[in-house]
């Protein structure tokens, strides 16, 4: 099976194309290739990269067999640029879509066993943060304990007693550090890591049609916090 993957939920992004055997028992997955997508011009670029990576390896969308998709948490305008085009390619070919949370995909991506807490930065002080039970399993699957939640940093280097924090961002790190907690730093996610969660997603049947996929912003928008203030 052919899977395009899409990471657009931060200031860079990426789209992968992978490539998985539909009755093979284990996890694996074949990265075709990989395209980096410049930040702040996700609108303009995905479409004309997605024809360009599909083409130039030699297939046409109808091959595609699933799609792997950052639904959140992450950029508001990035996220809905990404699931878009997943949606309308979903339609369209009548394929399945694994919607993929980046604190689950940056779980899997540590490759931390146990009780594991991925983090990331949110801006404005604040942090995205998923608590995960990740087994030792073929493929990996992370169990949620809580639900993915938005909090102030403070709190977050409050609450991390007993886990395996896991994080990108560089700062989350030093600050969790400064604060004499374990942190494991882990490389930039990319589509690929995107691409594999999916994968195995997509062989348990936890999918979603077109109609189905939704955002999981976590925070709300603006808008949202400015009618509440208003009621």
């Amino acid at each position: 099976m052919l899977l395009l993957s899409i990471d657009t939920s931060g200031r860079q992004g990426s789209v992968t194309l992978a490539r998985g055997e539909e009755g093979d028992s284990s996890s694996a997955i074949e990265m075709v290739e990989i395209m980096p997508l410049v930040g702040g011009a996700f609108s303009a670029e995905l479409i004309s990269q997605i024809s360009t990576l599909i083409s130039s390896n030699g297939y046409t969308k109808e091959a595609i067999g699933a799609f792997a998709v950052v639904s959140g948490p992450g950029s508001f305008t990035g996220l809905r640029v990404g699931l878009a085009a997943v949606k309308a390619l979903a339609e369209i070919l009548a394929k399945p879509i694994a919607a993929v949370s980046m604190l689950e995909v940056c779980a899997v991506a540590s490759r931390v066993q146990g009780k594991v807490m991925a983090v990331l930065d949110a801006g404005r002080g604040e942090v995205y943060l998923g608590e995960y039970e990740v087994l030792s399993t073929v493929p990996v699957k992370p169990r949620a304990i809580n639900s993915e939640q938005l909090l102030p940093r403070t709190d977050f280097l409050a609450l991390v007693k007993g886990w395996n924090v896991v994080t990108p961002d560089p700062a989350i790190a030093e600050a969790a550090q400064a604060a004499g907690i374990q942190v494991s730093a882990i490389t930039p996610i990319s589509a690929a890591d995107v691409a594999r969660l999916g994968w195995s997603k997509i062989k348990a049947g936890d999918t979603v049609s077109a109609m189905q996929l939704e955002a999981n912003y976590i925070r709300r928008t603006d808008a949202e916090i400015l009618k509440k203030s208003r009621l």
